[in-house]
């Protein structure tokens, strides 16, 4: 499956994200979880309030790497939409397919399917950092998207612990994979805090 067009509105963008492949530096991830994020459409988006130094690669061109630090470790999204509108997917998990020594030595005593569970451990596995922010991934830089294989199906639901916007079905999973990373629903959306099972 190839990449999806970049220069689609993130949510349109997201589940056909599910199946390529991210690399960097010999280790490689088949995307299994993605959430969508719409700039100043969306209030759960970094870009809501406009633009600020640290979300500058937001408002870019499609095509490169969005790069922000929260509790001690590292998201990376993938930037989409016109330029300035600020959209992008996170990339929230992935199954490690290339470089599988390397990421054991990142994440050690972690199980293979969880080496890349979870958007922080994502980048750990990868050796992502904030130094990759607004890297481009289309063009053969040290971070690159990749086409992959078409998954059986893609799921949609809530995104994980979001406190604005939370009714969004923004995030797509490969229901099929071990490397989905657990739900949450945010305290502050007085949610019940049954798993909404994404379908």
């Amino acid at each position: 499956m190839p990449v999806p067009d970049l220069d689609q509105r993130a949510h349109l963008v997201a589940p056909g994200l599910i199946g390529c492949e991210l690399w960097v530096d010999g280790v490689g991830v088949r995307i299994v979880e993605v959430e969508a994020y719409e700039g100043p459409d969306d209030p759960a988006s970094h870009a809501w309030r406009g633009q600020t130094p640290r979300n500058a690669a937001m408002f870019g061109p499609s095509g490169h790497l969005y790069v922000y630090q929260m509790h001690g470790h590292f998201c990376c999204n993938v930037v989409c939409g016109p330029p300035g509108t600020a959209h992008g997917v996170l990339i929230r998990a992935g199954e490690v397919i290339e470089g599988l020594d390397a990421a054991r030595e990142r994440r050690v005593g972690v199980r293979d399917a969880q080496l890349a569970r979870g958007p922080g451990n994502l980048t750990r596995t990868l050796g992502i950092t904030r130094a990759d922010n607004a890297t481009p991934l289309l063009t053969g830089g040290r971070v690159r998207l990749l086409p992959g294989e078409r998954t059986a199906a893609v799921a949609a639901g809530p995104r994980v612990n979001v406190s604005r916007a939370h009714d969004r079905p923004w995030r797509f999973v490969d229901p099929a994979s071990g490397s989905v990373s657990a739900f949450k629903w945010h305290p502050a959306t007085r949610t019940p805090k049954a798993d909404p099972a994404p379908a």
